[in-house]
Parts: structure tokens; sequence; C-alpha cells
């Protein structure tokens, strides 16, 4: 546990040589990296950490933004000793945090990974804000009271988990589920990111009017369930317009499902390698 910003978050550290950050999608904690770490390792000082109410980190003490999340990862890295530049790798939401890292601090970015990143054309913030954010704070204090994550939140995990791979497994041990999504600590952070999901892309677009990408490395990978499907060709579409946007390279990965790193591991830890000091 490091304190970062004055929360305590749980942070792992493992393997040696150029860094690379793992950081996971909305509502997801460390240990959905499993798969793909022991491909890094050997190459890779590789670091994973768990935002403020998710997995074993504490409560946040303010809602998430784009550039609270990116000095958080900077912090991360101070909390380590760790100042040299970094492969920064992003999940989902966390692609959003990873590219406002980059455009923030570019001096301590050595390449941008995007696995199936979060994309929105044309962000705007959701209206109300702080009526919103005091709403998903409420909701989780009352779902917590009736004690719905302990009886439903492993549940409702596993069972999102299997709609987005193509697997259909969730490979996370079952108490570690239960220890994490069985909380209402958990709960309330999931809430809070996805109460204000649309504001922190919003915030991002606002950063590319002003802050432009480092010179490295970027490299977008879609997820490709292989089913054809109007919905399939539009995402990668979509991806791929990011990955131009970005100047960087485009992968569709298949088959596979929201979550590449359960079911493409091997396609995850190949474009971090090829991207970053290494792999220039």
């Amino acid at each position: 546990m490091l304190r970062v910003g004055g929360v305590p978050l749980h942070v792992v550290r493992e393997g040696s040589g150029p860094v690379c950050v793992l950081s996971a999608g909305l509502g997801m904690g460390w240990f959905d990296w499993e798969p793909v770490v022991p491909l890094l390792t050997p190459h890779r000082t590789v670091v994973r950490f768990d935002r403020p109410g998710l997995g074993f980190s504490a409560p946040p003490l303010e809602p998430p933004t784009a550039a609270g999340e990116a000095d958080r990862i900077a912090g991360v890295l101070d909390a380590l000793g760790l100042d040299g530049p970094a492969t920064v790798v992003g999940h989902s939401l966390a692609g959003f945090h990873a590219e406002a890292f980059a455009r923030l601090h570019p001096q301590r970015t050595a390449g941008v990974v995007l696995v199936d990143g979060s994309v929105e054309e044309a962000p705007r913030p959701a209206p109300a804000r702080e009526l919103r954010t005091t709403a998903a704070q409420a909701r989780g204090r009352v779902l917590a009271a009736a004690g719905l994550p302990r009886a439903l939140g492993p549940a409702l995990r596993r069972l999102t988990v299997r709609a987005s791979s193509v697997s259909r497994q969730d490979p996370a041990p079952a108490d570690l589920v239960r220890r994490t999504y069985g909380t209402g600590r958990v709960a309330r952070a999931l809430l809070m990111e996805n109460a204000r999901y649309r504001d922190v892309a919003a915030e991002l677009a606002a950063l590319r009017e002003s802050r432009p990408m480092p010179p490295v490395p970027v490299s977008v990978l879609a997820a490709s369930p292989g089913t054809g499907s109007w919905l399939e060709r539009r995402w990668l579409e979509r991806q791929r317009a990011l990955a131009e946007r970005l100047d960087g390279r485009f992968e569709a990965v298949a088959p596979a499902g929201h979550l590449l790193m359960y079911d493409r591991p091997q396609a995850v830890a190949a474009a971090v390698l090829a991207t970053g000091p290494a792999g220039r």
C-alpha cells in the first residue's frame, strides 16, 4: 500500500527492465492483467495499481478526472522511485487516463498502448455534474446499507466478464472476486467512475486541443469477436480513427472480446514489448 495524492493505493511491482504501467478499465482491478503479466516481467518492470475505491485501494477523496488520473499514474511511479519514462497501457476507460498521462507528462512517457480503449467521437460533459455525482454517492451508500454488493457483486462481475470475453470464462479466483466486488467500497467507486465517464471524455477532448501528444510510439488494439456484425465493423472503424488521430499503429485482434487481456494476452504483451524504449 502506497499513499498517493492522500489516498492509500494498492500497488504491485514485478519484473525488471524498462517500466510499463497497466491500468484496468471501469470498475476493474489489478488482477485483471494477470494473464499478461508473466509475458512481460522477463523484459519489463511491470506496475499495476488499483484506482481509489477499486481492488484493495482506499476510497477516493474526490470524483475522478482525466488530469487527476494522469497525475495519479505519475504519483504511483514517484512513490516507487521510478522517475524514467514509462510505457502506459490503458484498457477501456483507462485509455482516457493513459492518453491524458502522455499529454500532461510527455517527458515521462515512453509509449502508449490502448487496449480496446474507450472512444467518444463528440464528447460533451453530461448536464448536472454535481447532481450526478451526489446521486452516484447516494446510490452507493444505499446499495451498501442493503448488503447488495455482498449478495450480488461477485455474480454481476462474473456475468460481465463472461459477456465481454469470447472464452466466456472469468479466470480470477472466486475468493479474490468476493473480497473486492463483494464490498460497498468497490461498488461505490464503480458507480462514480460510470457517473463521471462523459465528463472525463470531454476533459480529454479539451486536452487534445491544448496539449499535443509526445513523439512516442502509440499502439491501438481493437477487439474483434469475428461476428462480422455492423456493430463490430463500426467499433473497428472508431478504433482505427483513434489510431489515426494519435498517429499510432492500429491492430484488430481476433477473436477477442472487450477483455482483450483475457482472450489474447499474447497480443497485448507483444504490443507493449514493441512500444517503448526497447521496441522503437
